[in-house]
């Protein structure tokens, strides 16, 4: 039996399908059930009981399966240990970021992490839903918003502010609004998460603040989707100054009513515990706050964003 068996085991038990155990595992079906076959001959019982369409845990996989499982952790534990007080920067790094900032920016901010940290692999995961550490199988994430669960440890990286944000040529054509009760006649660009259409605005204009609904003709789930559709002069957008920086550098898009600012957010590094922070993601820490900080100062000089960005830690 080898330890990598008892991985496939815990996998199959998960999921209830050898098949379905193997493709998250990225092998064979035949070599996941040539490892439940090891670890059952090793114990001298059967782990699952099987039939020609389903697959269950069996009562000694029942005893079983929880030891092996904290067993594991505790394994995976030392070796983190161990790479922490040695400082050893290698092995996989599973890290899961947003759409936008994923694409445009972390990919590669991660490049130049693994030119300097060529031990290290990357499985990177980019997507706008919500994130499930253990459902997902990722180490770390990039996200915007504090930590929502009190089990999970964050590092903050720095403010974001939100800017409205339109095209040179939409601004051309549709003129530019000066306050929010003009947005009324202009064509929002939403973001949508599962049912929820985010087409309330929020502006703060000192201790005031101001709701606006708009209306639009286009919605998606994919913020670089409503990137795209911002730079294409299809409307107007509430984004992320991070998400936006390289198009508002270029000068593909503008910052509109400046005199309201739509409320800020900020971006951490999150981990699912304590225990996940190694030397690999505190270097990332350091390397996201180096490269956050250089746009957001080049965003200043450019009076895009106000001088309240620079408050990056915190």
């Amino acid at each position: 039996m080898l330890l990598e068996d008892l991985i496939v085991v815990l996998k199959v038990a998960e999921f209830r399908s050898i098949t379905a155990a193997a493709t998250n595992l990225d092998m064979r079906t035949a070599t996941a059930s040539a490892a439940v076959k090891r670890v059952e001959a090793y114990l001298g019982a059967e782990l699952f009981v099987r039939t020609t369409r389903h697959l269950r845990v069996s009562s000694a996989g029942e005893r079983y399966l929880p030891q092996c499982e904290q067993a594991l952790k505790v394994l995976e534990q030392a070796k983190l240990n161990i790479r922490a007080d040695l400082d050893i920067i290698d092995g996989e790094l599973r890290i899961s970021t947003s759409s936008d900032l994923g694409r445009h920016l972390v990919t590669p901010w991660l490049d130049e992490f693994m030119d300097t940290y060529p031990k290290v692999s990357l499985r990177s995961v980019i997507s706008d839903s919500n994130l499930d550490f253990y459902r997902d199988a990722v180490d770390v994430a990039l996200r915007y918003g504090s930590p929502t669960d009190s089990n999970m440890f964050g590092f903050k990286i720095c403010n974001v502010p939100r800017l409205l944000c339109a095209s040179p040529a939409y601004i051309k054509q549709f003129g530019e609004p000066t306050n929010p009760d003009e947005l009324a006649s202009h064509n929002g660009l939403f973001y949508q998460l599962h049912d929820t259409l985010q087409d309330v605005w929020t502006f703060n204009q000192g201790k005031q603040q101001q709701k606006v609904r708009l209306t639009g003709n286009r919605a998606s789930n994919d913020g670089d989707l409503v990137r795209r559709w911002c730079v294409g002069g299809k409307g107007i957008a509430v984004k992320s100054c991070l998400d936006m920086s390289t198009d508002l550098l270029a000068g593909r898009v503008v910052p509109v009513m400046q005199n309201y600012q739509p409320s800020a957010t900020e971006l951490w590094l999150i981990c699912p515990s304590r225990q996940t922070i190694t030397p690999a993601v505190r270097e990332l820490r350091q390397l996201f706050r180096a490269k956050t900080e250089s746009i957001l100062q080049q965003l200043l000089q450019q009076k895009m964003i106000e001088p309240s960005a620079l408050l990056l830690n915190g």
